[in-house]
């Protein structure tokens, strides 16, 4: 009897002793294939047009974060309290880009930012989502800064996030010359293994005057964001904004700010005083230099550009924000800013366009 008792604790150890071997192996494998993507990387620009911006001219750009195809209205994400980590299918992942991609379509703007395309991730199956945006506009100038290439997350244990490489893409109907992408600052602590490597791209277009165009595609960081490094990633953003305006030049940025654009959008759209979401704060309008300002010439009732993930979406239940827009130069005259309600169809995040010229 002590000898089988003596055997199965001997098993139980061994069992043990291997977890834990295999713990250590891959915390040791996540630190040490950790790195942070170069700064000032020249990108690659897929040139399909020669047209130059004209000046004095309605222009139009939309913003939309895809969320990597995985966003139906009923998915749920864990980083956000909810219970899904990966997409629930490759069709479905295939469904909400080609949805997308369709809207995009039907709004029919000039340039595109594009946030969240997944190339090559285990949390989308997969799907090159990129090669899905070249083929849906291609007759656009295009260019993609990288902002997550990942070691395999095993997390959560039953249904891990993986592997994941990911970008922000810009696209033009008008030639871009340069694109630059410029590595953000990121957390130091653990988090940085969850948040993505955060970016801005910014992509030069001339213009029939002489000037330039720069358009930065930002992604600013939700799960990593503290008040140091929020304050941090929108002082070097909106600094080098300045510099080009400095110049001479015309400025437009657009995306995922992941804040509160308006300062008041939980209060207005929830009837919630008290901000829910730590990565959601006020954006310091304050803050911002003096040649730039932030678009709110909204019409009508206004209309959410995110919505809580720790559930599906329900209209009217669901948490909504406006964390998607734009901000713009003082030589930038805007006409109009929607905010598409699409009710997060494909995405958990809706559209945002802008009617704009550049002032000669």
């Amino acid at each position: 009897m002590k000898s089988k008792i003596k055997l199965a604790l001997k098993i139980a150890l061994s069992i043990l002793v291997s977890i834990l071997l295999i713990i250590i192996i891959y915390v040791g494998y996540v630190f040490i294939t950790y790195y942070r993507i170069d700064d000032n990387q020249v990108l690659q620009i897929n040139d399909n047009t020669s047209k130059v911006l004209p000046v004095n001219t309605q222009i139009s750009a939309t913003t939309y974060n895809v969320g990597f195809g995985a966003y139906s209205p009923d998915f749920s994400f864990f980083m956000d309290g909810g219970t899904e980590s990966v997409a629930k299918s490759s069709d479905e992942v295939v469904k909400n880009i080609n949805g997308a991609i369709d809207l995009i379509k039907q709004i029919d703007s000039d340039i595109l930012l594009i946030q969240e395309i997944d190339i090559d991730s285990t949390r989308s199956h997969h799907i090159d989502q990129y090669a899905m945006f070249k083929q849906g506009f291609n007759n656009f100038d295009n260019t993609i800064g990288i902002n997550y290439d990942s070691s395999f997350l095993m997390y959560p244990i039953l249904d891990p996030h993986g592997k994941s490489l990911a970008g922000i893409g810009t696209f033009s109907k008008y030639n871009m010359t340069d694109a630059l992408r410029r590595s953000l600052p990121i957390t130091s602590s653990f988090s940085k293994f969850l948040d993505l490597d955060r970016c801005y791209t910014v992509t030069q277009m001339p213009t029939d005057n002489g000037k330039i165009l720069y358009v930065y595609n930002a992604h600013l960081s939700a799960y990593g964001g503290t008040p140091e490094i929020r304050s941090a990633q929108i002082k070097m953003l909106f600094d080098d904004m300045q510099s080009r305006i400095d110049e001479g030049n015309y400025v437009i940025a657009g995306g995922d700010f992941n804040h509160d654009l308006t300062g008041d959008s939980m209060l207005v759209l929830n009837n919630i005083e008290t901000n829910e979401f730590g990565w959601a704060q006020p954006f310091p309008h304050d803050d911002l230099p003096k040649d730039i300002r932030f678009v709110d010439e909204y019409s009508g009732q206004l209309t959410p550009t995110c919505r809580d993930c720790d559930t599906g979406y329900v209209h009217n239940e669901t948490t909504i924000l406006i964390v998607d827009g734009f901000f713009v130069s003082n030589n930038i005259e805007v006409s109009k800013i929607e905010n598409s309600d699409n009710r997060f169809e494909f995405s958990d995040h809706n559209p945002v366009t802008i009617n704009f010229s550049l002032i000669d």
